[in-house]
């Protein structure tokens, strides 16, 4: 049997990058979801429609949401709520940058990031969270960075908020564990989606002479790791922070 056959699954911005990844592998195995999108409506629908048709038995939902708005994400989740009764899992994936050495960064770039990477997370997980008490049951994988883990040059707003995710992931944990509640983080590396497809060949270069296995990942080394996290194969594992990184050394 599927590892996650008729587990309700909720994903932050899960249109594009890693997130699209989680969500079609998520229904591979038998998930149902509802996932969150701003801008890309048009292609955030198409992509919810191919999923629904590939597997009709299964629901896929898009829901346009900014994630940094706690009321409107409070709304969906409500919605959701309702509509699926039981939330089993919850993939914090909702993610920018705004690259910038700290002398020349502007308060927006700062607060942009700190706002959609760590602001969002609390808007997700604190509804939710109640909810899977509730229930007794339930799931959170929170999509950090290596950039939480070792730091990064121009991206300290980013690293200060993939570092707070993963503080957050595991005080989380150890509040909601009694409730039979799983809190861990997944912390990839350097990963080819559109954040990264902005960059130069030298500096792509630069950046696979730093992995010890001399590649990228892709969105496919991370999405089963998450799908894992939130199925019942992982019962016992959570304030657990697994890199997905290909050996980097930074």
């Amino acid at each position: 049997m599927s590892i996650l056959a008729n587990k309700n699954i909720f994903v932050t911005g899960g249109s594009r990058g890693i997130g699209k990844a989680i969500v079609r592998t998520a229904m591979e195995e038998g998930a149902n979801i509802a996932f969150t999108y701003l801008n890309s409506e048009e292609e955030a629908l198409a992509f919810a429609e191919e999923m629904s048709s590939r597997y009709p038995s299964q629901r896929c939902l898009a829901r346009r949401c900014d994630v940094t708005d706690t009321e409107a994400m409070e709304k969906t989740i409500k919605e959701l709520i309702t509509d699926f009764k039981q939330i089993d899992g919850l993939v914090n994936n909702a993610g920018i940058t705004r690259d910038m050495v700290l002398a020349r960064m502007s308060r927006e770039q700062w607060d942009s990031v700190i706002n959609t990477n760590l602001g969002s997370m609390f808007n997700a997980t604190k509804p939710l969270v109640l909810q899977m008490v509730k229930q007794r049951t339930g799931s959170i994988v929170n999509i950090s960075s290596v950039a939480g883990v070792y730091g990064n040059s121009g991206q300290s707003n980013y690293a200060a908020a993939k570092a707070g995710m993963i503080g957050f992931t595991k005080a989380l944990s150890a509040e909601v564990a009694p409730y039979n509640i799983r809190v861990n983080a997944v912390a990839p590396g350097y990963i080819q989606t559109d954040m990264i497809g902005v960059l130069d060949h030298d500096t792509l270069n630069y950046m696979r002479d730093r992995i010890n296995m001399r590649r990228l990942g892709t969105v496919d080394d991370v999405a089963p790791l998450v799908c894992f996290l939130i199925s019942d194969k992982s019962l016992y594992i959570t304030a657990q922070v697994v890199q997905v990184d290909g050996g980097i050394t930074l």
